[in-house]
């Protein structure tokens, strides 16, 4: 099964920010909410993207600190720029290799980002090594698989009935695991058979379908980097293709679900 990454363009903060960043944000509230963290604790967040998870971490949840890390110096750049809290600090580092000693954290969590992460169990691994007894390892990602974020699962369906290689790129392919079952088998193999999971669901609305197309315009993300790869003529075609089921001349609303999982280990 392809696992293509040509148009992983995750670089661009603020192109993402306009494509993901307030879903990620209405997600990230609805997942805090669930996991019920302690106050005053120690976080680290692992693939902090623009600060989504973080913002809400700092305004909600009252930190001591949080340690949010990237693999993207650009989204690390961004996110410093952008979140102004002397509570939080930001590090270039990948999640098999995290810029903390051991039994150090209260809190690791990670925000839709593990099915970017090249040796997920490894990651998982290096989650709990930093925990504190009784501290909590949680994530959550897309329901790529079941078509969770409506808005990208439409686009992909368009773009595949237009050219069968975009089938590939879809997520949903790629990321087969991101499914109750692949997760607690994930959880299973990385020391985590009780793992807790639940699904999250939003609704994302679009006041118009150009408000729906434009953020696909921006390059930033699989869909909108494989967009902004075609042809005028053939993305104009894409576009029309999806403007006949999803124009209907007012808001365009999908929903949007995530799989989130939440471990406490022994204290």
């Amino acid at each position: 099964m392809s696992t293509n990454s040509d148009f992983d363009a995750w670089s661009a903060g603020q192109s993402y920010e306009h494509y993901m960043g307030r879903w990620s944000r209405m997600v990230a509230k609805e997942f805090l909410t669930w996991l019920d963290p302690k106050k005053s604790a120690d976080w680290l967040e692992v693939g902090c993207g623009t600060g989504a998870l973080t913002s809400v971490i700092l305004q909600d949840y009252e930190p001591n600190s949080i340690l949010a890390t990237d693999a993207s110096d650009d989204f690390i750049d961004h996110a410093r720029k952008t979140i102004d809290d002397p509570r939080a600090s930001f590090e270039q580092a990948t999640a098999q290799e995290l810029p903390t000693k051991d039994a150090s954290i209260d809190v690791v969590t990670s925000a839709l980002v593990l099915n970017f992460v090249p040796d997920r169990r490894e990651g998982l691994i290096e989650m709990q090594r930093v925990l504190r007894p009784g501290g909590t390892l949680s994530f959550y990602v897309w329901d790529y698989p079941g078509g969770g974020i409506g808005f990208i699962d439409a686009f992909w369906k368009a773009a595949a009935a237009l050219d069968q290689k975009a089938a590939e790129l879809d997520e949903g392919a790629r990321f087969p695991f991101c499914s109750e079952p692949g997760l607690r088998q994930l959880c299973a193999d990385a020391g985590l058979p009780d793992a807790e999971i639940t699904p999250i669901e939003i609704v994302t609305e679009f006041t118009d379908f150009e408000a729906f197309w434009n953020p696909f315009t921006l390059g930033a993300g699989p869909a909108p980097g494989y967009c902004m790869s075609l042809p005028n003529d053939h993305r104009a075609a894409l576009k029309a293709r999806l403007a006949e089921t999803l124009d209907q001349g007012g808001p365009v609303r999908l929903t949007a679900r995530a799989w989130a999982m939440k471990s406490a280990t022994e204290g």
